[in-house]
């Protein structure tokens, strides 16, 4: 237990990716991903103009 000891301790470095080429079947991957968020995004968009799904109700206050 010497004081030179404490502290965090450095993590190891992880070693480099390698650097792939992207072939046809990974482009057309990534393309329809993009698609899908883009699609996701408008659905957003439009359930977000429509308003609350609720419209209030009943309201109970912490009382008794």
């Amino acid at each position: 237990m010497s004081g030179r000891e404490g502290g965090k301790k450095k993590p190891l470095k992880a070693p480099k990716k390698e650097v792939r080429e992207l072939d046809d079947d990974d482009i057309a991957l990534k393309q329809k991903l993009k698609e899908q968020q883009k699609a996701l995004q408008e659905a957003k968009a439009k359930a977000s103009q429509k308003g609350p799904l609720t419209q209030g109700g009943i309201k109970k206050s912490g009382k008794k």
